[in-house]
């Protein structure tokens, strides 16, 4: 097989409602029914539905066969691939209405059929936000203007380009925009391809794309909220009155960041409430007149607050916002009814105007914000990975929120279900350090009992916040999940435990066999910063997936930078899920090489042990050369916990 194809439908519509391996799967039963009867019926399906795990437990047999005669009373009319895809998307509905909202775990909450309530107002915001920061842009700006009063965003959104870019306008230097397919008329695998990269790139920047729909998508949390924090914003700092307190600031979400400075200048002003959130608290507008005149007292006016009524204050509060270049993204009617994301987007556009602290106090804590580059970036790694998973705690530092135990046990139950003892957990607020060291305690049992490099390591470790070992922690985790994960492609691995040397050996073979000449010796390999093997890699498993006209041959720092961003949204293009950087790249962070390898290498073995559901035959044989593992026996322990130990092996 030199090349994935993927499973193509002539409906777009129905083609975006599920993933490829969703498709190889569903495709897989098609074909099984046909083959067994000659055709695929209705009065066929019955036992097929009632036998997956998405409807096993809410139907029966007889329920499943009530609902496909509902629209069609003649069980024995024959049904192309279409109308079962059609049939199925009915049924998992259904299963939705009796579960009362959950969606089955099989499709994606972004295939479902059910859309998001549309807030006008919320979606007369973004289509402005679009408006503004995209109306230069080269392939948008045909499309723009977009009337709000219209479904044009969804329809422009449709392809993913448009949310690539909001991606980009979020966090610039996200995605590389040379991988975004950009043709007038894009086919269905190409649009799934800018989804995908997409979704990848968001999860890559910390947004949450559990239950994501496209409109979560654009309303550019991210960059509203970007410069809420000590690193982007020093100043913060004013907020707090020593350095215990800027510890409790630097674990804070940004929404609470946020809530945090607005009560603090609401306090100097004299405003006797105070604001927890971004909805009933606002309704009335007084708390906006009393910020905006204490942050902006050249424009300040006793109108505003005189103001009886709360629509005809919340006008004048929009108006005097408007002279200090706030954007009009919500309306007076926004601010009475509360609309919490507007008016938390309304708050973060007047902080980035006029924040109105000082550098008074930046000096005395600059010494908290001096981590070191690469232990900043892995943190950031391991943060969006951790968020990825969907665990009920959102993490906004690594090494302050683990500190009590929780979310690390958290994390280990959602890639480890049933490792974690509950009963013996205890939950936050935790005021007691003994029960924050028993939460610890716990998760290096589980990690010594996954075999875990933990040399003199104890739960007091991360109580305490050493950096090093909660990296080389997590690290074990993260590097334990995605060998699972390549494991349990039985097909490939018969069940065999996998090692780095597999993995390195096996980005060896796919480059060799498709005729490239470049190898890696190592994960460390400093040949790796030019880029050029990890494209030779993406060009092996897809072919039409790397573009040679735009790769540089990565002799110079500023073509390593273009190879390296390229490999990385190539790579999410695809669907690999990589958090890495380009820096990562170019210095040859061994960690990241290996993940980077493993993820395309889970991609490339899904699809083939997806094609082979459908009886076509894999040309990959998963363990090659095993002779060469010791020789990474070195390399593997440089990553562990313990440096004494490394050493001695090395």
């Amino acid at each position: 097989m030199s090349s994935y194809q993927g499973v193509i439908v002539s409906d777009p519509w129905l083609q975006s409602q599920f993933t490829q391996v969703e498709l190889r799967t569903l495709k897989s039963k098609f074909i099984s029914v046909r083959t067994q009867h000659g055709r695929v019926t209705r009065d066929d399906l019955p036992p097929v539905f009632a036998g997956m795990k998405a409807f096993s437990e809410m139907f029966s047999e007889d329920d499943i066969k009530t609902f496909l005669g509902e629209s069609n009373s003649d069980m024995g009319e024959e049904i192309d691939f279409e109308a079962f895809l059609r049939l199925y998307l009915d049924l998992q509905g259904r299963a939705v209405e009796k579960s009362g909202g959950l969606r089955s775990s099989f499709l994606k909450a972004t295939t479902t059929t059910f859309h998001h309530a549309i807030n006008e107002s919320e979606k007369a915001s973004y289509v402005a936000h679009i408006n503004n920061y995209l109306a230069e842009d080269k392939f948008l700006k045909d499309f723009l203007p977009i009337d709000p009063a219209t479904d044009a965003l969804f329809d422009l959104a449709k392809d993913g380009v448009l949310l690539c870019k909001l991606i980009n306008v979020a966090v610039p230097g996200t995605i590389d925009e040379r991988a975004i397919n950009t043709k007038k008329v894009l086919n269905p695998w190409e649009r799934n391809e800018n989804h995908t990269l997409c979704l990848n790139s968001a999860k890559a920047i910390g947004c949450t794309v559990v239950n994501i729909g496209t409109q979560d998508l654009v309303e550019a949390r991210i960059q509203l909220l970007a410069d809420l924090n000590l690193k982007k914003t020093p100043q913060l700092v004013e907020l707090v009155d020593d350095s215990q307190e800027v510890e409790e600031l630097l674990s804070l979400a940004p929404e609470k960041v946020l809530l945090k400075w607005m009560n603090f200048h609401l306090k100097k002003a004299g405003y006797q409430k105070q604001v927890t959130n971004f909805s009933t608290d606002l309704k009335d507008g007084e708390a906006y007149a009393h910020l905006l005149n204490a942050l902006a007292p050249e424009h300040s006016t006793h109108s505003t607050l005189d103001a009886k009524d709360p629509t005809e204050r919340a006008n004048k509060v929009l108006e005097m916002a408007e002279k200090l270049d706030c954007k009009r993204y919500l309306t007076p009617k926004d601010i009475v009814e509360g609309s919490p994301n507007l008016n938390l987007a309304f708050v973060a556009q007047i902080f980035h105007h006029r924040n109105g602290l000082t550098d008074s106090k930046t000096t005395t804590f600059a010494e908290m914000m001096t981590d070191d580059a690469e232990t900043s970036r892995e943190e950031r790694c391991f943060r969006f990975w951790m968020n990825s998973l969907g665990a009920t705690t959102y993490v906004n530092n690594v090494f302050e929120d683990v500190r009590n135990g929780y979310v690390m046990l958290e994390i280990v139950d959602k890639i480890f279900p049933g490792t974690v003892n509950w009963k013996q957990a205890n939950k936050p607020p935790i005021k007691m350090p003994f029960k924050q060291v028993e939460n610890c305690n716990q998760v290096i049992q589980i990690g010594r009992n996954l075999n875990f490099s933990l040399v003199n390591v104890a739960g007091n470790d991360i109580v305490a916040g050493n950096k090093k070992l909660i990296i080389a922690f997590l690290w074990q985790l993260m590097r334990f999940s995605m060998l699972q994960l390549l494991k349990n492609l039985r097909t490939h691995s018969q069940g065999k435990e996998i090692t780095d040397a597999d993995i390195l050996n096996w980005a060896n073979n796919k480059v060799k066999k498709a005729g490239r000449t470049s190898q890696m010796e190592s994960f460390k390999d400093k040949s790796l910063s030019s880029g050029i093997f990890f494209l030779e890699l993406l060009s092996a498993v897809e072919p039409r997936v790397v573009n040679w006209g735009l790769v540089t041959k990565g002799e110079t720092d500023e073509d390593k930078k273009l190879n390296a961003t390229y490999i990385i949204s190539v790579a999410r293009k695809l669907g690999c899920s990589i958090f890495l950087l380009p820096e990562d790249v170019i210095e040859v962070n061994q960690k990241m090489m290996l993940t980077l390898t493993a993820s395309i290498m889970y991609w490339s073995l899904q699809q083939q042990e997806a094609a082979s559901e459908d009886g076509e035959i894999s040309d990959e044989i998963f363990v090659e050369g095993r002779e060469n593992e010791t020789g990474l026996s070195g390399e593997t322990s440089d990553l562990a916990v313990d440096s004494e130990s490394s050493k001695t092996e090395e």
